[in-house]
């Protein structure tokens, strides 16, 4: 697998394979099959496949009773709304009972580019971190999604699975082995670490090797669970970096830099920046965004090398 994939292309066939294998496994649909790329699913198995409308909130509940039924539900529909709309039954419901239900928010960071700030979601891990038990999942290309996917039939509790709209570089190979909770270190080194999660870890790739022009080292970590965050790779790199550089299609409150400082705060304090938005963003080409919000490989060394001057070290 090579190229540019979108995200939601490769869940919506991860999701039609998978069913093939487990019958328990069940979709439901908020009227954006299309745009999910569940449809895929239901096209395959429409005896397993609701689409509810645009109902988001009947739809996390109905998934709580398919769950408790013994099925495996994968619920779909736009970040934003499921982070947002469909939170009380998440909460109430599915996280309270510590269900098995697959909550797959699509669409997610700035990836739903033309339609502004009321459909990106830059809030949503924000809001599914905070509730007790749920994991947070957020891939960063093709092949990620599909392990992602698989994995979570097979998975105990509630999951938030993070998807972008977005086409994005495959980093991974066939052999690529996706363990829940557990980072990947895609490049050693020993002067800064970048932390990133999501479609944007290919932008901090591209800026680890700029660092390199410079003789800097920069290792490089895909963080995909945020939560519960693997707190012993984050510990190690510190420990051998002394400058931690997150990155996160994402708001700076409350998502993948919060809970790399979190851990950092209480077991080993070094130099932490965390790039994210700070505002709600706005309609327009998504690499036109990225760049202004600051997701562009340059910008993120520049944020690099700024946190490394705040462990003593001289550029």
């Amino acid at each position: 697998m090579s190229g540019n994939i979108a995200i939601r292309d490769a869940y919506g066939q991860a999701l039609k394979e998978l069913g093939a294998l487990n019958k328990k496994v069940v979709a439901l649909e908020a009227d954006v099959g299309g745009s999910t790329k569940s449809i895929l699913f239901g096209k395959e198995y429409p005896g397993r496949y609701f689409n509810v409308g645009i109902s988001e909130l009947n739809m996390v509940s109905m998934s709580a009773g398919l769950a408790l039924t013994g099925f495996i539900p994968y619920v779909n529909t736009f970040a934003v709304f499921m982070s947002t709309r469909a939170l009380d039954p998440v909460q109430s419901l599915i996280a309270y009972d510590h269900l098995n239900v697959r909550l797959c928010g699509t669409y997610c960071g700035l990836s739903d580019s033309y339609d502004g700030a009321s459909h990106q979601a830059m809030t949503d891990m924000a809001a599914m971190r905070a509730i007790p038990g749920m994991t947070v999942i957020s891939v960063a290309d093709a092949v990620e999604t599909k392990r992602a996917v698989f994995a979570l039939a097979d998975f105990e509790g509630p999951v938030y699975l993070r998807l972008s709209r977005a086409p994005a570089p495959v980093i991974y190979g066939d052999d690529f082995r996706f363990e829940i909770g557990k980072g990947v270190m895609l490049r050693e080194g020993t002067d800064v670490t970048i932390i990133a999660t999501g479609t944007v870890l290919h932008k901090a790739l591209e800026a680890a090797e700029l660092l390199e022009r410079e003789g800097i080292q920069a290792a490089v970590v895909d963080m995909h669970t945020v939560q519960p965050i693997d707190r012993e790779l984050v510990l190690a790199c510190a420990k051998r970096t002394g400058a931690v550089l997150t990155v996160e299609e994402h708001s700076i409150y409350g998502g993948l830099g919060s809970a790399v400082a979190e851990v950092l705060s209480e077991e080993y304090p070094v130099p932490v920046s965390i790039l994210g938005t700070t505002e709600f963003a706005e309609s327009g080409d998504l690499d036109e965004l990225m760049e202004k919000y600051g997701f562009g490989a340059r910008n993120i060394a520049a944020r690099a090398k700024e946190v490394m001057t705040r462990k003593g070290m001289k550029q």
